[in-house]
Protein backbone atom coordinates (compact mmCIF):
# COMPACT_ATOMS: atom_id res chain seq x y z
CA UNK A 1 0.00 0.00 0.00
CA UNK A 2 1.65 3.13 -0.89
CA UNK A 3 0.71 6.33 1.33
CA UNK A 4 0.54 9.90 0.71
CA UNK A 5 2.16 11.85 3.72
CA UNK A 6 3.29 15.18 4.52
CA UNK A 7 6.48 15.99 7.26
CA UNK A 8 7.97 18.94 8.49
CA UNK A 9 11.66 18.88 10.33
CA UNK A 10 11.46 21.19 13.78
CA UNK A 11 15.40 22.33 14.67
CA UNK A 12 14.75 23.11 18.60
CA UNK A 13 17.39 26.05 18.55
CA UNK A 14 16.96 26.50 22.28
CA UNK A 15 18.14 23.21 23.02
CA UNK A 16 21.70 22.43 20.65
CA UNK A 17 21.90 19.02 20.97
CA UNK A 18 18.22 18.40 20.04
CA UNK A 19 16.20 18.02 16.60
CA UNK A 20 12.56 16.86 16.82
CA UNK A 21 10.69 15.75 13.45
CA UNK A 22 6.80 16.32 13.32
CA UNK A 23 5.23 13.71 10.91
CA UNK A 24 1.49 14.62 9.54
CA UNK A 25 0.91 11.13 8.95
CA UNK A 26 0.78 8.22 11.78
CA UNK A 27 0.85 5.43 9.73
CA UNK A 28 4.84 6.82 8.05
CA UNK A 29 5.35 7.19 11.96
CA UNK A 30 4.51 3.69 13.14
CA UNK A 31 6.58 2.04 10.18
CA UNK A 32 9.36 4.35 10.75
CA UNK A 33 9.34 3.50 14.36
CA UNK A 34 9.24 -0.42 14.05
CA UNK A 35 7.50 -2.42 16.18
CA UNK A 36 8.47 -1.62 19.66
CA UNK A 37 10.20 0.92 18.50
CA UNK A 38 12.84 -1.64 17.57
CA UNK A 39 14.22 0.47 14.79
CA UNK A 40 14.46 3.62 16.91
CA UNK A 41 16.42 1.40 19.42
CA UNK A 42 19.09 0.43 16.71
CA UNK A 43 19.29 3.86 15.27
CA UNK A 44 19.81 5.17 18.92
CA UNK A 45 22.84 2.41 19.88
CA UNK A 46 24.65 3.46 16.51
CA UNK A 47 23.89 7.65 17.40
CA UNK A 48 23.80 7.56 20.70
CA UNK A 49 21.60 10.39 22.81
CA UNK A 50 18.14 9.06 23.05
CA UNK A 51 15.33 8.89 20.57
CA UNK A 52 11.52 9.22 21.73
CA UNK A 53 8.84 8.95 20.05
CA UNK A 54 5.32 10.70 20.96
CA UNK A 55 2.07 11.42 19.51
CA UNK A 56 2.94 12.05 15.96
CA UNK A 57 6.59 13.80 16.91
CA UNK A 58 10.02 11.77 16.85
CA UNK A 59 12.85 13.31 18.88
CA UNK A 60 16.75 12.80 19.12
CA UNK A 61 18.70 14.40 22.22
CA UNK A 62 21.76 14.19 23.46
CA UNK A 63 24.00 13.43 20.81
CA UNK A 64 26.99 15.76 19.26
CA UNK A 65 26.63 17.66 15.83
CA UNK A 66 28.03 15.04 13.73
CA UNK A 67 24.81 12.68 15.13
CA UNK A 68 22.54 15.38 14.44
CA UNK A 69 23.78 15.75 11.01
CA UNK A 70 23.69 11.69 10.54
CA UNK A 71 19.73 11.63 11.51
CA UNK A 72 17.98 13.57 9.06
CA UNK A 73 19.45 11.42 6.01
CA UNK A 74 18.19 8.24 8.31
CA UNK A 75 15.25 9.70 8.74
CA UNK A 76 14.62 10.69 5.32
CA UNK A 77 15.42 7.13 4.07
CA UNK A 78 13.02 5.47 6.17
CA UNK A 79 10.28 7.71 5.63
CA UNK A 80 10.82 7.57 1.65
CA UNK A 81 11.04 3.45 2.34
CA UNK A 82 7.49 3.36 4.14
CA UNK A 83 6.14 5.83 1.98
CA UNK A 84 5.89 3.63 -0.84
CA UNK A 85 4.85 0.02 0.98
CA UNK A 86 7.55 -0.97 2.89
CA UNK A 87 8.35 -2.23 6.45
CA UNK A 88 12.44 -1.96 7.06
CA UNK A 89 13.71 -4.41 8.68
CA UNK A 90 16.16 -4.74 11.56
CA UNK A 91 18.88 -5.79 8.49
CA UNK A 92 17.82 -2.68 6.93
CA UNK A 93 18.42 -0.59 9.79
CA UNK A 94 21.40 -1.90 10.73
CA UNK A 95 22.79 -1.36 6.87
CA UNK A 96 21.43 1.95 6.85
CA UNK A 97 23.34 3.37 10.05
CA UNK A 98 26.58 1.43 9.55
CA UNK A 99 27.33 2.90 6.04
CA UNK A 100 28.70 6.52 4.92
CA UNK A 101 26.27 6.35 1.91
CA UNK A 102 23.05 4.73 3.36
CA UNK A 103 21.34 1.89 1.11
CA UNK A 104 19.05 3.31 -1.96
CA UNK A 105 15.48 2.38 -2.53
CA UNK A 106 16.86 2.24 -6.26
CA UNK A 107 19.21 -0.36 -5.14
CA UNK A 108 16.43 -2.49 -3.67
CA UNK A 109 15.54 -6.01 -5.46
CA UNK A 110 12.07 -6.55 -5.62
CA UNK A 111 11.22 -10.00 -6.97
CA UNK A 112 7.89 -10.25 -8.72
CA UNK A 113 5.95 -13.57 -6.46
CA UNK A 114 9.26 -13.43 -4.00
CA UNK A 115 8.78 -13.95 -0.83
CA UNK A 116 11.28 -10.90 0.42
CA UNK A 117 12.64 -7.39 -1.29
CA UNK A 118 16.57 -7.78 -1.07
CA UNK A 119 18.80 -5.00 -0.69
CA UNK A 120 22.82 -3.70 -0.61
CA UNK A 121 23.46 -4.19 2.94
CA UNK A 122 26.95 -2.41 2.01
CA UNK A 123 28.38 0.27 -0.10
CA UNK A 124 29.96 -2.43 -2.65
CA UNK A 125 27.32 -4.48 -2.58
CA UNK A 126 24.94 -1.19 -3.90
CA UNK A 127 27.57 -0.70 -6.68
CA UNK A 128 27.43 -4.37 -7.69
CA UNK A 129 23.81 -4.29 -8.01
CA UNK A 130 24.26 -1.12 -10.02
CA UNK A 131 26.73 -2.89 -11.99
CA UNK A 132 24.54 -6.02 -12.71
CA UNK A 133 21.72 -3.42 -14.07
CA UNK A 134 23.78 -0.97 -15.95
CA UNK A 135 26.03 -3.89 -17.58
CA UNK A 136 25.85 -6.89 -19.93
CA UNK A 137 28.58 -8.39 -18.08
CA UNK A 138 29.10 -7.81 -14.25
CA UNK A 139 32.14 -9.71 -12.70
CA UNK A 140 32.27 -9.92 -8.62
CA UNK A 141 34.77 -11.30 -7.04
CA UNK A 142 35.33 -11.57 -2.90
CA UNK A 143 35.81 -13.66 -0.36
CA UNK A 144 32.65 -16.08 1.11
CA UNK A 145 29.90 -14.69 2.61
CA UNK A 146 30.08 -11.28 0.76
CA UNK A 147 26.45 -11.77 -0.93
CA UNK A 148 28.23 -12.23 -4.35
CA UNK A 149 25.78 -14.94 -5.43
CA UNK A 150 22.75 -14.78 -3.48
CA UNK A 151 22.83 -10.64 -5.25
CA UNK A 152 22.89 -12.33 -8.50
CA UNK A 153 20.41 -15.01 -7.98
CA UNK A 154 17.75 -12.31 -6.77
CA UNK A 155 18.35 -9.72 -9.43
CA UNK A 156 18.24 -13.05 -12.09
CA UNK A 157 14.66 -13.73 -10.52
CA UNK A 158 13.77 -9.95 -10.73
CA UNK A 159 14.73 -10.20 -14.45
CA UNK A 160 12.97 -13.80 -15.29
CA UNK A 161 9.85 -13.23 -12.93
CA UNK A 162 9.36 -9.51 -14.56
CA UNK A 163 9.19 -11.27 -17.71
CA UNK A 164 12.45 -8.55 -18.88
CA UNK A 165 14.47 -11.54 -19.42
CA UNK A 166 13.51 -15.12 -21.35
CA UNK A 167 15.34 -17.44 -19.72
CA UNK A 168 17.52 -17.77 -16.67
CA UNK A 169 20.83 -19.98 -16.94
CA UNK A 170 22.89 -21.70 -14.03
CA UNK A 171 26.15 -22.89 -14.60
CA UNK A 172 29.74 -23.52 -12.75
CA UNK A 173 32.92 -25.34 -13.83
CA UNK A 174 32.59 -28.90 -12.07
CA UNK A 175 36.16 -28.84 -10.41
CA UNK A 176 36.83 -30.76 -6.58
CA UNK A 177 39.07 -32.63 -4.93
CA UNK A 178 39.14 -36.25 -5.57
CA UNK A 179 35.64 -36.68 -7.65
CA UNK A 180 34.36 -35.83 -11.03
CA UNK A 181 30.54 -35.97 -12.44
CA UNK A 182 31.19 -39.61 -13.53
CA UNK A 183 31.40 -40.93 -10.53
CA UNK A 184 27.79 -39.41 -9.13
CA UNK A 185 24.85 -41.66 -9.52
CA UNK A 186 21.81 -40.51 -12.01
CA UNK A 187 21.72 -38.65 -15.63
CA UNK A 188 23.10 -35.16 -16.34
CA UNK A 189 20.76 -33.30 -14.15
CA UNK A 190 21.05 -35.51 -10.85
CA UNK A 191 25.34 -35.19 -11.50
CA UNK A 192 25.40 -31.09 -11.64
CA UNK A 193 22.45 -31.00 -9.03
CA UNK A 194 24.69 -30.90 -6.08
CA UNK A 195 27.50 -28.38 -7.91
CA UNK A 196 24.66 -26.39 -8.09
CA UNK A 197 23.28 -26.61 -4.79
CA UNK A 198 24.20 -22.99 -2.92
CA UNK A 199 22.39 -22.00 -6.74
CA UNK A 200 19.06 -23.32 -5.78
CA UNK A 201 19.37 -22.83 -1.62
CA UNK A 202 19.54 -18.68 -2.72
CA UNK A 203 16.79 -18.85 -5.11
CA UNK A 204 14.35 -21.41 -2.52
CA UNK A 205 15.19 -18.25 -0.18
CA UNK A 206 14.18 -15.38 -2.38
CA UNK A 207 10.59 -17.15 -3.93
CA UNK A 208 8.39 -20.01 -3.04
CA UNK A 209 9.38 -23.38 -4.22
CA UNK A 210 5.96 -23.94 -6.25
CA UNK A 211 7.66 -20.81 -8.44
CA UNK A 212 10.78 -22.18 -8.88
CA UNK A 213 9.81 -25.30 -9.74
CA UNK A 214 6.91 -24.10 -12.15
CA UNK A 215 10.48 -22.05 -13.52
CA UNK A 216 12.05 -24.98 -14.03
CA UNK A 217 9.52 -26.98 -15.35
CA UNK A 218 8.68 -24.62 -17.89
CA UNK A 219 12.31 -24.88 -18.99
CA UNK A 220 12.43 -20.86 -17.59
CA UNK A 221 15.56 -22.17 -15.22
CA UNK A 222 18.33 -24.23 -16.62
CA UNK A 223 21.21 -25.65 -15.51
CA UNK A 224 24.42 -26.68 -17.59
CA UNK A 225 27.61 -27.59 -16.56
CA UNK A 226 30.23 -25.21 -18.27
CA UNK A 227 31.41 -27.78 -20.58
CA UNK A 228 28.12 -28.34 -22.33
CA UNK A 229 27.78 -24.49 -23.05
CA UNK A 230 30.03 -24.69 -26.19
CA UNK A 231 28.24 -24.17 -29.17
CA UNK A 232 25.34 -22.10 -27.73
CA UNK A 233 23.81 -18.60 -27.99
CA UNK A 234 21.68 -17.84 -25.45
CA UNK A 235 19.72 -14.81 -26.49
CA UNK A 236 17.40 -12.40 -23.95
CA UNK A 237 18.61 -14.84 -21.44
CA UNK A 238 20.69 -14.02 -18.02
CA UNK A 239 23.54 -16.45 -17.42
CA UNK A 240 24.90 -16.73 -14.00
CA UNK A 241 28.66 -18.50 -14.04
CA UNK A 242 29.19 -19.66 -10.36
CA UNK A 243 32.75 -20.27 -8.49
CA UNK A 244 34.30 -18.87 -11.55
CA UNK A 245 38.03 -19.18 -10.25
CA UNK A 246 38.04 -22.75 -11.10
CA UNK A 247 37.43 -22.25 -15.15
CA UNK A 248 40.47 -22.33 -17.28
CA UNK A 249 41.32 -19.41 -19.07
CA UNK A 250 39.84 -21.32 -22.13
CA UNK A 251 36.50 -21.97 -20.67
CA UNK A 252 36.08 -18.48 -19.67
CA UNK A 253 36.66 -17.13 -23.18
CA UNK A 254 33.92 -19.98 -24.59
CA UNK A 255 31.70 -18.95 -21.73
CA UNK A 256 31.74 -15.14 -22.25
CA UNK A 257 31.46 -15.53 -26.39
CA UNK A 258 28.21 -17.72 -25.94
CA UNK A 259 26.52 -14.51 -25.28
CA UNK A 260 23.07 -13.58 -28.04
CA UNK A 261 21.08 -10.55 -28.51
CA UNK A 262 19.27 -8.88 -25.00
CA UNK A 263 21.76 -11.44 -22.71
CA UNK A 264 23.48 -10.44 -19.63
CA UNK A 265 26.19 -12.46 -17.73
CA UNK A 266 26.65 -12.49 -14.32
CA UNK A 267 30.23 -14.53 -13.32
CA UNK A 268 31.37 -14.63 -9.60
CA UNK A 269 33.96 -15.77 -8.05
CA UNK A 270 36.82 -16.21 -4.77
CA UNK A 271 40.53 -15.83 -6.13
CA UNK A 272 41.35 -16.90 -2.61
CA UNK A 273 39.79 -20.42 -3.45
CA UNK A 274 41.19 -21.93 -6.70
CA UNK A 275 40.91 -25.67 -7.52
CA UNK A 276 42.18 -25.65 -10.37
CA UNK A 277 45.50 -27.84 -10.41
CA UNK A 278 48.88 -26.61 -10.38
CA UNK A 279 50.28 -24.60 -13.24
CA UNK A 280 46.80 -23.95 -14.70
CA UNK A 281 46.05 -20.34 -14.89
CA UNK A 282 42.50 -19.16 -13.49
CA UNK A 283 40.35 -18.19 -16.64
CA UNK A 284 38.68 -15.67 -13.70
CA UNK A 285 42.08 -13.99 -12.69
CA UNK A 286 43.04 -13.65 -16.53
CA UNK A 287 39.67 -12.43 -18.25
CA UNK A 288 39.43 -9.63 -15.57
CA UNK A 289 43.25 -8.80 -16.12
CA UNK A 290 42.25 -8.92 -20.17
CA UNK A 291 38.68 -6.85 -19.94
CA UNK A 292 39.07 -4.28 -17.11
CA UNK A 293 38.15 -1.06 -19.04
CA UNK A 294 36.02 -2.61 -21.96
CA UNK A 295 32.81 -0.89 -22.28
CA UNK A 296 29.51 -3.00 -21.16
CA UNK A 297 31.79 -4.91 -18.66
CA UNK A 298 31.77 -4.25 -14.69
CA UNK A 299 34.63 -5.24 -12.31
CA UNK A 300 33.43 -5.17 -8.60
CA UNK A 301 35.48 -6.74 -5.63
CA UNK A 302 33.63 -7.11 -2.28
CA UNK A 303 35.83 -7.61 0.61
CA UNK A 304 36.00 -8.47 4.19
CA UNK A 305 34.28 -5.89 5.24
CA UNK A 306 31.14 -6.77 2.96
CA UNK A 307 31.24 -10.36 4.57
CA UNK A 308 27.19 -10.37 5.69
CA UNK A 309 26.30 -14.14 6.39
CA UNK A 310 28.08 -14.04 9.70
CA UNK A 311 29.93 -12.19 12.01
CA UNK A 312 32.35 -15.23 12.74
CA UNK A 313 33.01 -15.51 8.64
CA UNK A 314 34.33 -12.16 8.88
CA UNK A 315 36.60 -13.52 11.27
CA UNK A 316 37.85 -16.35 9.92
CA UNK A 317 38.76 -14.74 6.88
CA UNK A 318 40.65 -12.52 8.76
CA UNK A 319 42.92 -15.35 10.29
CA UNK A 320 43.42 -17.12 7.20
CA UNK A 321 44.75 -13.32 5.39
CA UNK A 322 46.88 -13.14 8.54
CA UNK A 323 48.15 -15.96 8.81
CA UNK A 324 49.27 -15.92 4.92
CA UNK A 325 51.66 -12.48 5.80
CA UNK A 326 55.23 -13.25 6.86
Amino acid sequence: MRLDYAYNWIYAQYVEDTITIVLDNRDILSGVCGANDENLRLIEGFLGGRIIARGNEIRLEGVDQNGLRRFKPIMDNLIGLVKVGELPSAGYIRALVGEEQAPSLEEMIHIPQGLRRVYPRTRNQGMYIQGMRSHEISFCIGPAGTGKTYLAIAEALRLVLSKKMRKLVLTRPVVEAGENLGFLPGDLAQKISPYLRPLYDAMESLAPYEVIRHLEETRVIEIAPLAYMRGRSLNEAVIILDEAQNTTKEQMKMFLTRLGTGAKAVITGDITQIDLPRRVDSGLVHAVSVLSGVEGIDVIYLHTGDVVRNPLIKKIIEAYEHEKKP
